[in-house]
């Protein structure tokens, strides 16, 4: 399990001022009016930023972080990922997960044979869709009860139904 989650990518500066504009990759925007603090990018900066502002624009948040006065501060930080703790992160509810918990996933038919690695989740208007690497191939699983029978982060494994013209 990984310790820090993405909640946002900042994909470029807002005025003069020190803002910026981040997508968000959370199901709730207004997450980001609780949160405190983020890192950006852990694997490389790993700098803890201090939240100072929150607003939204479309379906973007910007945000405004303690000690960034103005564009030159925090231009060069733009393209980069901000992340959370995962004691900082949402709780999920039941049946919920992070995507970053199910990419990796073994997976297996109803039947107990091996199938393959849960590779991306896609999201779209009705639920999400689990992309399988399948014998070099990607099959795209939607997620329905139908379909996904267990999910258990702790052993690492996702049961499915294949149901007809999946494959």
């Amino acid at each position: 399990m990984q310790k820090v989650l993405q909640v946002g990518t900042i994909i470029k500066t807002h005025g003069i001022r020190g803002e910026v504009k981040v997508y968000p990759l959370t199901d709730d925007v207004n997450r980001f009016k609780k949160l405190k603090e983020v890192i950006l990018e852990p694997e490389k900066d790993n700098i803890i930023l201090e939240i100072e502002g929150v607003k939204f624009f479309k379906n973007l948040v910007i945000l405004k972080f303690k000690g960034f006065d103005n564009i030159n501060d925090i231009e060069m930080h733009t393209k980069k990922g901000i992340y959370v703790t995962r004691e900082n992160a949402v709780e999920c509810e039941e049946d919920e997960y992070f995507v970053a918990d199910l990419i990796g996933l073994d997976v297996v038919t109803d039947e107990n044979e091996e199938f393959g690695k849960v590779k991306d989740v896609i999201h779209t208007g009705a639920n999400d869709v689990y992309v399988i690497d399948y014998n070099d191939k990607e099959v795209l699983v939607p997620a329905i009860k139908q379909c996904i029978k267990d999910i258990s982060i702790k052993d690492n494994k996702m049961t499915i139904h294949l149901m007809k013209g999946l494959i």
